[in-house]
């Protein structure tokens, strides 16, 4: 099976641990099958006087002293079903050490490989797929995979032991009783492996289910805020009882199909032990064989019964192992981001050059159009244009979260794309519209990108960030805890925080994409002086709908439709007809009307 061959790479390292594990539960088969036989010796050749049959069974006899003195001393028998009984709890004992050691090691490297794999795919997949099903595959179910290593996969070299050493125990008691013992196993078997290939598309039914229903969850969660804000709560609650009643459907569907699957397994199998009593019964009353024959056979019947029936867990399992070996596999098969083998490391200090460039999002429409720009280092370069025109899309060029379809992007006379992906982003800073925060303390947050930075530095950025009063204000200042996604701030103090996090990085190359829109114009007058005379220290690239916040840029970007209609510096712009001067003559209305109310 193909999903299985999937595991193989997953026990190196663990094999000779899952061997001893599959040897261990084989030598307590091993002791569990020879109980019958050792009950069945001592009804019918000890307390009995049927010859014994079984050559062992002879050579152990004749070793505790002969059947005379076994008869006198009954509790020697009884002392070696307790040695046997003892010895299989031992080797049971075992197999569950060597299995969950190996199966709990196997299942943390594995989540440990899927969040390495997860961390390098490329920026573009990360945007279009669900979190919560990323969550599901990366819990759920790699649990599902390190349940059937732990126990299934090893209960299977446990129930093949089994069936063995009792055919072969059975055999050599009688082999009539044998074929009237063995009558419904094919059946049974055959009804698991039909049970088995249909009850996948169930397991699949519900781990997909289950994977919308986390992800509704953690949309909810995450925007608790807007949740609240418009009073969605019975809208988001009707929602996630829509996702839950088809995850609670799709699970019953399975339970109804378990259902049905071990009550006719169970009539298989007690016709079975039914069969086995009559027949047994006739062929004793006859004397063809002795009670002691029959006891056992009635025994080992009902230990075949186990691994057929453990047949059933181990494909119930397999069915729902194999969907997720499918569903992790799915993530781990997607190629990570590209990288560019030996990439150059070069020295960056911030001369950028645009040439003809020209980019797609799927290949076959541009949203970018032959951008060419040039920046000296330290230039600041402000980007403006209606929505949609592709403003945070170029600026995402830079760091190569996006790489350009055609044309030149050249850092310090480098082409970008033969640049280390992961160097280049050491060297931008990027401030985002919506930041991101994390669940860790405001000094934390600050210093994320390295936090070996210096409180002096922490308190300096967030000077020049103009967030430093604000931080002082709270009870325990910069050791402020501030919730999930910053969630006990401001915007416009999220956006403070992201740059001073930006700036303490000391990066050649800094991006402010619209990252100024959540603070009021003072605070944003603030940030820019503060900025200011930072000048010459890092290219700026600055987003912004703000005429007040681009206007003393070095360079003038406007952007419609993926294309520059303009460039230039402010008096140069607004002297000339154009978008540009529209802006600035609609925010000059706007304001004059401010002031005059």
């Amino acid at each position: 099976m193909r999903q299985l061959k999937k595991l193989l790479p997953l026990l190196s390292g663990y094999r000779l641990t899952f061997i001893l594990a599959m040897i261990t539960v084989t030598l307590s088969q091993l002791f569990y099958a020879a109980g019958p036989i050792i009950l069945s010796t001592a009804i019918d050749s000890v307390i009995g006087s049927e010859p014994a049959t079984n050559p062992a069974t002879m050579r152990i006899m004749e070793f505790l002293g002969g059947r005379e003195v076994l008869r006198s001393s009954l509790w020697v028998l009884g002392l070696l079903i307790v040695a046997n009984t003892g010895l299989r709890g031992v080797f049971l004992y075992l197999k569950g050490y060597y299995s969950a050691k190996a199966s709990e090691n196997i299942s943390m490297n594995l989540r440990d490989r899927l969040y390495d794999h997860i961390q390098k795919l490329p920026y573009s997949y990360h945007v279009k797929t669900d979190t919560g099903d990323l969550i599901q595959r990366c819990t759920s179910d790699v649990e599902t995979i390190r349940r059937f290593l732990g126990v299934q996969l090893v209960e299977v070299a446990g129930s093949l032991s089994m069936l063995f050493f009792i055919l072969w125990s059975m055999l050599s008691l009688d082999r009539g009783m044998t074929l009237y013992s063995m009558v419904l196993v094919p059946v049974i078997f055959g009804f698991a492996y039909a049970f088995f290939k249909r009850i996948q598309r169930d397991f699949k039914e519900a781990d997909e289910a289950e994977a919308k229903l986390s992800t509704t969850l953690q949309e909810n969660l995450t925007g608790i805020r807007v949740v609240k804000a418009f009073a969605r709560e019975a809208f988001e609650l009707e929602k996630f009882d829509t996702r839950n009643l088809s995850y609670r459907n799709s699970v019953n569907k399975l339970i109804d199909n378990l259902a049905v699957y071990w009550s006719l397994s169970d009539f298989l199998s007690m016709f079975q032990v039914g069969l086995v009593i009559v027949a047994g019964s006739i062929m004793v009353v006859q004397g063809r064989i002795a009670i002691g024959v029959l006891v056992a056979f009635i025994s080992y019947v009902n230990m075949l019964i186990w691994p057929v029936r453990q047949l059933g867990r181990v494909l119930t399992d397999m069915g729902k192992a194999t969907v997720s070996i499918d569903r992790v596999d799915e993530i781990l098969s997607i190629p990570q981001e590209p990288l560019v083998v030996n990439g150059l490391e070069p020295e960056i200090r911030g001369e950028i050059e645009f040439k003809n460039v020209s980019f797609s999002y799927d290949g076959n429409r541009d949203v970018l159009h032959d951008i060419s720009f040039h920046l000296k280092k330290g230039d600041t370069v402000a980007i403006m244009g209606p929505t949609g025109a592709g403003k945070s899309t170029l600026v995402n060029l830079l760091p190569r979260l996006y790489d350009y379809t055609s044309g030149s992007i050249k850092v310090d006379g480098n082409e970008l794309k033969e640049i280390d992906r992961h160097w280049i982003r050491k060297n931008i800073a990027l401030v985002l519209q919506e930041p991101f925060l994390y669940a860790r303390t405001i000094k934390e947050n600050i210093r994320f990108t390295d936090p070996e930075k210096q409180d002096k530095s922490v308190f300096q950025a967030a000077k020049v960030a103009s967030i430093h009063n604000d931080i002082i204000s709270f009870d325990k200042k910069y050791e402020t805890m501030v919730g999930e996604r910053g969630v006990s701030l401001s915007g416009g103090q999220k956006q403070r925080m992201a740059i001073a996090r930006a700036i303490i990085a000391e990066t050649p190359i800094v991006i402010f994409d619209d990252s100024l829109s959540a603070v009021d114009t003072e605070t944003d007058m603030e940030i820019r002086k503060a900025l200011e005379k930072r000048k010459n220290i890092a290219t700026t690239f600055v987003i912004s709908h703000r005429i007040s916040t681009v206007s003393n840029a070095d360079k003038i970007i406007v952007l419609d439709k993926g294309r520059i209609i303009q460039s230039g510096t402010h008096s140069e712009l607004i002297s000339q007809e154009g978008l540009y001067r529209r802006i600035y003559d609609i925010q000059s209305s706007v304001e004059m009307d401010v002031l005059n109310a």
